[in-house]
């Protein structure tokens, strides 16, 4: 009773106190009122499951033990490599050309890779010089990334020649493979430097001159082709020389220490850095000087008896004796230089009998105006300026007095005095030219570019005529007859001075000029301490030069039609 009047008292119906079919309420969802059976994990899952966990965390704690401690130093230093890195990016050297366009000097790629410098022409190693590559450690890494420039032109030009190194940007992996590159700066190569060198009068040259300096046992030699009307040098050789590719690549240590203990001395660059007592070939010079200060006339005659006899102000009844090299009679100017007149130009140097001469302030002056005791300017590293004996260096080196007889053998290129061959081959050019003393330039845009730079050489224009003329009669009449060819008109000075402590070697010399009626070209040739007599072959290496460029069929002597071009061995 209890019961019914409770329910009466709350008439509500739950859901869940009734069974509803589902068909009657098709919308019905029944899963909201029927319970799941849930059962709990069984102990072999969870074993297995706990198992796997701790299996997993061992193999973590183990290969964190083997990275970081086992290998933990070898992948340090693999991950260090695997970085960014800005490496050089090296310029391509500019090349050397001749005048022509034939290449003296260019970048080749060596068995190793890298690229190194190729020379092909060996006779011109001191004149165009060589290089030094960029260094690396044993490790690979650049200490040092600069190619450099260490000798001759190579040297003088190197800010043109090497250009500007670039930089590279490299990602590299643990492993050091190169993962990708990306240029930061840009390389810029160097510049081309074309040389006013002949290539084929450059080779020709250089043999004649080992050709005669072998055959008369010289120990060196040099040679220079000059335009007279430029300054441009044609042709330059010192001899003996080095190998260029062998001091760049330095894989010849045989080799550099031949060159070093050759009494010819390989890397004395002879032509421009080389001093020797010219001799007889500076008496164009004084004849131009005495003529001009009026001493002497084209007419002037002195008589050569062979000597020169002056009494002893120190010892009386003794007398001083200058000797000449032969008595050669009445002699004007320009027999004078023909044969080469010591007694003449004593005199006309320092005066005789009721002759004036200059004095050696005067001699001097002369020898300066025509570039001698000083630098020519060439484009070269290193060039000597000579040296003219004065009374005061006399007394500065030697603590003596200055005599008549040093002012002598000053006026024909004896005692101290001392030049280079680049200097001889200009003063032979203002001879040529009419009085216009160039600067010499190696650099054939220089030429081409600009008016060449030159003085003017204080000597009367008749005054150079007639040295000229003289050194005419000495190729048709005198002393280099070797050089009266049919073929092109030379004019020409030989000259021999001796050397050594009992003047026991001859150095012989020639300069002159080609052709003569309309001068282009001048020259100069020295062959070092030959033995003694042999003083007159210098002329026999422009013999050689002038009928190697005839048969050659060359615009330097033009020779005969028809014969072509010969082929030149590189010397």
């Amino acid at each position: 009773m209890k019961w019914k009047l409770a329910k009466r008292r709350d008439p509500e119906i739950a859901p869940d106190e009734i069974f509803l079919d589902a068909s009657n309420a098709p919308a019905f969802d029944r899963a909201r009122f029927e319970g799941r059976l849930e059962k709990p994990l069984s102990r072999g899952t969870f074993f297995y499951l706990s198992t796997t966990l701790v299996l997993l965390f061992a193999i973590l704690v183990i290969r964190t033990w083997n990275l970081q401690v086992i290998e933990g130093a070898e992948f340090a230093a693999e991950s260090a490599r695997n970085s960014l890195e800005v490496r050089t990016l090296f310029a391509a050297r500019g090349v050397i050309l001749d005048v022509n366009g034939a290449v003296l000097a260019e970048n080749t790629v060596g068995e190793d890779g890298g690229i190194r410098r190729s020379y092909t022409l060996p006779s011109l190693g001191q004149i165009i010089g060589y290089v030094s590559y960029p260094k690396k450690d044993s490790k690979g890494v650049y200490y040092d990334t600069t190619e450099t420039g260490i000798a001759g032109i190579e040297a003088e030009y190197d800010a043109i020649l090497s250009g500007k190194n670039g930089q590279i940007l490299t990602e590299t992996d643990a492993l050091g493979r190169v993962r990708s590159e990306g240029m930061i700066i840009r390389a810029q190569d160097g510049g081309t430097l074309r040389l006013s060198i002949d290539v084929t009068l450059e080779r020709l040259l250089a043999r004649a001159i080992r050709d005669t300096a072998t055959a008369h046992n010289f120990i060196a030699g040099a040679g220079v082709i000059m335009d007279v009307n430029t300054g441009a040098v044609r042709a330059v050789v010192s001899f003996p020389s080095y190998d260029p590719n062998v001091m760049s690549n330095g894989n010849s240590a045989e080799t550099i220490e031949s060159y070093s203990k050759n009494p010819g001395r390989p890397f004395l660059d002879h032509a421009v850095r080389g001093v020797y007592a010219p001799g007889s070939i500076v008496k164009p010079l004084i004849a131009a000087g005495a003529l001009t200060d009026g001493l002497i006339t084209p007419n002037t005659v002195i008589d050569d008896p062979g000597f020169i006899s002056l009494p002893d102000p120190y010892h009386p009844g003794k007398t001083f004796i200058y000797k000449g090299w032969k008595a050669l009679g009445p002699m004007d100017a320009r027999d004078a230089i023909a044969w080469s007149s010591d007694v003449f130009f004593y005199t006309v140097g320092g005066g005789f009998k009721n002759q004036k001469g200059l004095g050696i302030d005067r001699l001097n002056y002369w020898y300066r105006q025509f570039g001698l005791g000083e630098q020519t300017g060439i484009d070269l590293p290193g060039e000597a300026a000579g040296l003219l004996p004065t009374p005061e260096w006399k007394k500065r080196v030697f603590n003596e007095t200055w005599y008549l007889g040093d002012t002598y053998f000053t006026a024909i290129g004896q005692y101290s005095m001392q030049v280079t061959p680049i200097q001889m081959a200009r003063a032979t050019a203002a001879v040529a030219n009419g009085g216009k003393l160039f600067t010499p330039t190696l650099i054939a845009d220089k030429i081409a570019d600009k008016t060449p730079e030159f003085s003017t050489v204080g000597a009367d224009a008749s005054a150079l005529k007639v040295v000229r003329e003289g050194m005419r009669r000495a190729v048709t009449r005198a002393l280099a007859g070797a050089l009266n060819l049919p073929y092109v008109t030379v004019a020409a000075k030989t000259g021999t001075a001796q050397t050594g402590t009992r003047n026991q070697y001859d150095n012989s010399w020639v300069i002159g000029f080609f052709p003569y009626e309309n001068p282009q070209y001048a020259f100069s040739v020295v062959l070092e301490r030959g033995p003694e007599g042999s003083g007159s072959q210098a002329v026999n290496v422009m013999r050689e030069l002038f009928d190697s460029l005839y048969l050659s069929n060359s615009p330097y002597v033009g020779g005969p039609p028809g014969q072509g071009t010969s082929t030149t061995t590189a010397y």
